[in-house]
C-alpha cells in the first residue's frame, strides 16, 4: 500500500475533500499510472450530485493521462515510463460483447477496488478509474499509449470526451460522406461530435443549442449551420436550411426535452444516436408509429463504441496533422486543491473542458 492524495466524495451534492488515501500495488494484469492530468466530465458531476446513485465514499474522475509506474505480473504490452491515457473502458476480452469487438459493452463483472481509507475502510474506485487522484491502478485494457508529442493535459481529453463524440458519429452512427448531421448540444462532447462529422465528410453539420455563444463555438469546430433550440419548432428551421431532415441526430446532452424532440429532426431512414445521459428515472416520449413508417431508428452509444487499440492511434495522428482540435477544447487548468472551483466552473456551462493538472 502507498499513500496518495485524492478528491473524495463523502456526501452527494457536497464539495469534495482532498484527503490522503491508500492505493494498493498492481496485481494480475493491472497497471499503476502516475497521473499528470485529469479532465472533468459531466458524468463525474452527475455522480457527485447523486443523479445516478452509487456507493460512498468514492473517488471519481475517469478522463486522465500520465505515465506507467508499475505493472502487475500478468500485464503485457506496457513498460515503465510509457505515456498513456486512462479510460473507464474495462474489457475482459473473453465475453460475447468483447468477442464481437464491443469492449464498451463488456459483460464481465468487476468489483475489485485498489483504493481504501487510511483506517482500512472501503473507498470506491468510481467508474473503474478513481482518477481525481495522484495515481490510479487500473486493468491494462483501460489504457492506451500516446505519442510523446502530445501533452498530457491535451491527451487526457481523448480518454472520454473526444472518443465519445467522434466515436458516436463514426462508430455508432456509421456516417457516410455526404450525409447530413444534427448535433443537439454544443458542449464538450457535442463539439467533438461536430468535428467527428466534419472529419467523416458530412455535407451539413447543424448544431442545436440554447445560446448564440455555444453556436459560435460549434462553428469553430466545424458546424456549417446553427439553430437556437429556443426557436418555436426548430426542426422546421432545419428543413428550411438544408432542404431535408438529417441522416443522423446526435443527442449529446442529458436533457429529456432534447430526447423528446430529437426524432423530429430526422430524414426518412435516419437514426437518433443517444449519447447524453439523463438522471435515473427520467423518461422521454416519442411516437413509434412514425419511426416505423419511415424506417427511422434510435440507438445508444456508450463511450463512442470505441476500441482503444483501433481508435486512439488514428485520433492522435489526426491531432498531430492539425485535423483534430484538442488544445482549443481546454477552458482552464486547475490544481487538485482547486477541484471544487473547477467543478463549479464546469457546471456553469461556460467551459468546454476543465483539466486538473498534477
Amino acid at each position: 500500500m502507498q499513500t496518495i492524495r485524492a478528491a473524495v466524495c463523502r456526501s452527494f451534492a457536497e464539495p469534495l475533500t482532498i484527503e490522503d488515501v491508500q492505493l494498493a500495488a498492481p496485481t494480475g494484469r493491472s497497471v499503476e499510472v502516475t497521473l499528470e492530468a485529469c479532465a472533468i466530465c459531466h458524468s463525474d458531476i452527475s455522480y457527485i450530485d447523486g443523479s445516478w446513485g452509487g456507493d460512498l465514499p468514492a473517488v471519481y474522475g475517469h478522463e486522465a493521462a500520465g505515465k506507467v509506474t508499475a505493472v502487475g505480473p500478468d500485464a503485457k504490452g506496457y513498460e515503465i515510463g510509457e505515456r498513456v491515457i486512462v479510460t473507464l473502458i474495462r474489457s475482459c476480452g473473453a465475453c460475447a460483447s468483447c468477442g464481437e469487438g464491443r469492449p464498451t459493452a463488456c459483460e464481465s463483472p468487476y468489483r475489485s477496488t485498489p483504493l481504501s481509507m487510511p483506517d482500512g475502510s472501503a473507498l470506491l474506485q468510481a467508474m473503474y478509474c478513481g482518477a481525481f487522484a495522484e495515481k490510479v491502478v487500473v486493468d491494462q485494457s483501460q489504457i492506451a499509449g500516446i505519442p510523446d508529442a502530445i501533452a498530457s493535459d491535451v491527451a487526457s481529453l481523448l480518454s472520454c470526451g473526444v472518443i465519445t463524440g467522434v466515436g458516436a458519429v463514426v462508430n455508432a452512427a456509421g456516417l457516410r460522406a455526404g450525409q447530413d448531421v444534427v448535433v443537439i448540444g454544443a458542449g464538450g462532447v457535442g463539439l467533438n461530435a461536430i468535428q467527428g462529422a466534419r472529419i467523416a465528410g458530412a455535407r451539413r453539420v447543424v448544431a442545436v443549442d440554447m445560446t448564440e455563444e455555444k453556436l459560435a463555438d460549434a462553428q469553430e469546430f466545424g458546424a456549417t449551420d446553427g439553430i437556437l433550440a429556443t426557436e418555436p419548432k426548430p426542426w422546421r428551421r432545419l428543413r428550411e436550411m438544408i432542404g431535408r431532415g438529417a441522416d443522423a441526430v446526435l443527442v449529446t446532452v442529458g436533457a429529456v426535452s432534447a430526447y423528446d424532440t430529437a426524432p423530429r429532426y430526422l430524414a426518412p431512414g435516419g437514426k437518433v444516436v443517444m449519447v447524453g445521459m439523463p438522471a435515473n428515472g427520467a423518461k422521454s416520449t416519442y411516437e413509434p408509429v412514425i419511426l416505423a413508417a419511415v424506417g427511422q431508428g434510435m440507438i445508444g452509444s456508450k463511450m463512442g463504441d470505441t476500441v482503444l487499440a483501433r481508435d486512439i492511434p488514428w485520433l492522435t495522428d489526426l491531432y498531430l496533422q492539425g485535423r483534430l482540435k484538442l488544445d482549443e477544447l481546454i477552458s482552464g487548468r486547475w490544481s487538485l486543491d482547486q477541484i471544487n472551483e473547477a467543478i463549479a466552473d464546469t457546471k456553469s456551462g461556460a467551459a468546454r473542458r476543465n483539466v486538473i493538472v498534477f
